[in-house]
């Protein structure tokens, strides 16, 4: 049976990694636009008089501005819906999100209309049955009532910028009409022709989005009646050639069924997307060193199968994220590099109980088994609970970053998700079983300190000899947590919280200066501008950052031309721009998902665990969002949405850490006799310590690295799981436990695995400090 299983293992290993190596060489990864460069629209329909914004016109929206960007030449653009009423719109490469706001938002309801009256002001009469009273493009001042339209943009074919040199008009948009089109066409300029010479009524205006364009007389040539027949026109308005090419772009992608509005805006520069991937990787690599070292340190051969497993972990996850077709962020880098600290905790769990199962006396005389295999197969059977229980709450945390996140974030729960998955492949299936092949060899089945599972070391032999009693003073640590608690709760009261754009809604611009210049001389330079309320900061290197609230773009030309005067010419690194509306809604989401997670959490460890023992996982880890945001509070840093992305993944990583130890509990629990639940519980901590610390030191060597070289972007993300991963280890000794004792001992009915409860806890066991447990 076991060497169907090795087989059946080899097979499924060998297929994974073959599929991935080829999926690797063969397909290019999707790279978002904060990695590509380029700029991202959120645009939203909103209701018009005639038509509701609901999916179906949202749809009909789209294609139109599916052609319209096709006329702006943009290589591999993307249009997604989102909701009923979103349209994501991403165009990599350009970098004037001004000129395509322009011309994709338009809502370009193109009209034809007779003209029935001139007036030198707007004030000569109401305008009725349909009619409209505009300025007239060829005479300043002037005012043209118009009659109701005899032709819409649906009767236009095609439109393409002319330039008219043979009648000297520079400039023009050529029109063609449909067969219906072209009929009205010529009835409407037909009616026009029969008009006396100088009368109003001789021309047809061109309207488009309520302003005239062009407002042609009919030439004496055009015959009354008949109009002007062929299916075509010219529209004249004095354009550039900029102009005619995007007004022929509007006209000939058609009118929006309702009209759009932006609600979100970011651009990327090429080179920071460059500079993000060459950081990011190089953390990956940095990171994965470090800790394949340690694990080689600390577990000799297996930490070096181990290593081998998280190399082609690293190979699997990124097959399967290009395989999806998911779109790589840069906080989807970041989320594929964290993934390494969760391969490596799998991994770990394994090689502690396998150490624990090794070291055990079980011979006579107490002597240790010269098998090796038997106490590896155990480890992985007895760590598989501990195992499962920690990825499901991880990946719990990631799914909720992708129902409740936006954008860049969503790709960041993709890729923790991912990871998660490669890594129990990892782990379960490709350790196993190179681990599994290598005990058998005959040189380290004659040398099992080769292994790393026949010496425990002294701190861990100490440990287990006589654990540190530390439920002893469970009241003194709950009273110290709660002191950590109110000093972070005061610093969110005190300091308050930055929030960033995404949730307070504004603009952030992030230039790349010729020249260095301090914080102090660029925000005077923005304040002489006019915007004394904008936030500058200096970037790394020679980089601005400007913050104001929602501002348009002739306002950030008078902000980029202020800090040319004093740091030379500045280039637009980065461009972010959320609507007020958008950013009260993510913070809502943000406060939905946290709540969420708790929830999510609560209810599957109630499952899995008692509930008093789910309870104190949940008390732990809101111990430990508190914590962090009170850190980032005193600290100043901003609270955005790749912070959320932080405190949800902080999130899976405490209720991960606090499981492992409840798990190993409950196992003591089952076998625990009479010994108290106290003392049960400082065992558990005793045993499980060394796979805290090393899994803790695998994810801080990547996280570290993160911090050191992912630049400005990932720098606060790196410091949010720092102190997440080390508040989460202290929380589950000192907080999960403690509240778990306590409850237990007012509670103490029903064992936590949900099966029966040991003779001495139903005759109500008492700990050494007097407590029922």
């Amino acid at each position: 049976m076991s060497s169907r299983a090795t087989f059946w293992r080899a097979l499924i290993a060998l297929a994974v990694v073959a599929v991935s190596l080829y999926v690797a060489l063969t397909t290019p990864a999707r790279l978002g636009l904060d990695l590509r460069g380029g700029t991202r629209i959120v645009l939203e329909t909103r209701d018009s008089p005639t038509v509701q914004a609901d999916s179906a016109a949202t749809d009909r929206a789209m294609e139109v501005l599916r052609r319209r960007i096709d006329g702006l030449g943009v290589t591999e653009p993307s249009l997604a819906r989102s909701g009923e009423q979103r349209i994501i719109v991403e165009l990599p490469g350009l970098q004037d999100p001004r000129k395509a706001a322009e011309v994709i938002g338009r809502t370009a309801q193109l009209t034809f209309h007779p003209v029935t009256e001139a007036s030198a002001g707007p004030a000569s009469g109401p305008a009725k049955d349909g009619a409209r009273v505009l300025a007239d493009p060829d005479a300043p001042g002037q005012f043209l009532r118009l009659g109701p339209p005899a032709l819409t943009g649906d009767g236009v074919e095609d439109a393409e910028a002319v330039l008219d040199t043979q009648n000297g008009r520079g400039w023009t948009v050529g029109l063609s009409f449909r067969d219906d089109g072209a009929k009205q066409w010529a009835k409407v300029t037909g009616e026009a022709a029969c008009a006396a010479p100088g009368d109003p009524a001789r021309r047809v205006a061109i309207v488009l989005d309520d302003q005239v364009v062009s407002a042609p007389g009919m030439l004496s040539s055009v015959p009354c009646g008949a109009g002007i027949v062929g299916g075509s026109t010219q529209i004249t308005g004095g354009f550039s050639a900029d102009e005619a090419r995007d007004l022929a772009t509007v006209v000939k992608g058609g009118a929006l069924p309702v009209p759009v509005t932006t609600i979100e805006q970011s651009t990327v520069g090429p080179t920071l997307g460059a500079e993000a991937i060459r950081a990011s990787a190089l953390a990956a690599v940095i990171g994965l060193a470090c800790t394949g070292v340690f694990i080689i340190v600390v577990y000799r051969l297996l930490g070096l199968l181990a290593t081998v497993a998280l190399a082609l972990y690293g190979l699997i996850s990124y097959a399967a994220v290009v395989a999806l077709g998911a779109t790589l962020t840069l906080p989807g880098l970041a989320g594929f590099v964290l993934a390494i600290g969760i391969a490596v905790d799998a991994n770990v769990l394994v090689f502690e109980r396998a150490r624990e199962e090794y070291t055990r006396p079980t011979g006579r005389g107490g002597t240790r088994p010269r098998d090796l295999s038997h106490p590896l197969r155990t480890g992985f059977a007895k760590a598989w609970s501990a195992v499962a229980d920690s990825n499901i709450t991880t990946l719990l945390a990631a799914g909720l970053l992708f129902v409740f996140a936006t954008g860049p974030v969503q790709g960041f729960g993709v890729t923790l998700a991912i990871g998660v998955l490669a890594s129990m492949v990892s782990a379960m299936v490709i350790t196993r079983l190179l681990a599994e092949w290598a005990v058998r060899v005959p040189f380290v089945r004659r040398r099992p300190a080769v292994t790393g599972m026949a010496k425990t070391g002294r701190l861990r032999a100490r440990l287990t000899k006589q654990p540190p009693r530390l439920m002893r003073h469970r009241r003194r640590w709950i009273g110290v947590c709660s002191g950590l608690l109110l000093l972070a709760v005061a610093g969110i009261g005190v300091r308050g919280l930055e929030f960033g754009v995404e949730f307070t809604g504004g603009r952030v611009v992030q230039y790349a200066a010729e020249r260095s210049v301090d914080a102090d001389t660029a925000r005077e330079a923005v304040v002489s501008a006019g915007f004394p309320d904008a936030v500058v900061q200096s970037t790394d290197g020679d980089g601005i950052s400007v913050r104001t609230k929602e501002s348009g773009d002739d306002e950030q030309k008078r902000i980029r031309a202020a800090l040319d005067g004093v740091a030379g010419k500045v280039t637009v690194e980065r461009d972010d721009l959320i609507g007020p509306s958008l950013g009260s809604e993510l913070r809502r989401y943000a406060l939905i998902a946290l709540g969420v997670a708790v929830a999510a959490q609560l209810l599957y460890l109630s499952v899995r665990f008692r509930w008093t023992f789910a309870t104190a996982a949940v008390v732990a880890m809101a111990q430990d969002v508190i914590l962090v945001v009170g850190l980032f509070a005193w600290l100043g840093k901003p609270v955005d949405s790749v912070f959320l992305a932080a405190l949800l993944t902080v999130v899976g990583y405490s209720v991960n850490d606090t499981v492992v130890v409840l798990d190993r509990l409950r196992e003591l629990r089952r076998a625990g006799g009479s010994v108290p639940l106290g003392d049960l519980a400082d065992r558990a901590v005793a045993q499980t310590l060394p796979r805290t610390v090393n899994t803790g030191m695998g994810a801080l060597f990547v996280l570290v690295a993160l911090a050191v070289l992912g630049g400005d972007s990932l720098t606060d993300f790196s410091v949010a799981l720092i102190a997440g991963v080390l508040v989460g280890m202290a929380s589950t000794v000192f907080t999960a436990m403690p509240v778990a004792l306590l409850l237990q001992s007012r509670h103490p009915e029903g064992s936590g695995s949900g099966r029966a409860k040991p003779a001495t806890e139903r005759a109500g066991a008492r700990d050494r400090s007097g407590a029922v447990v």
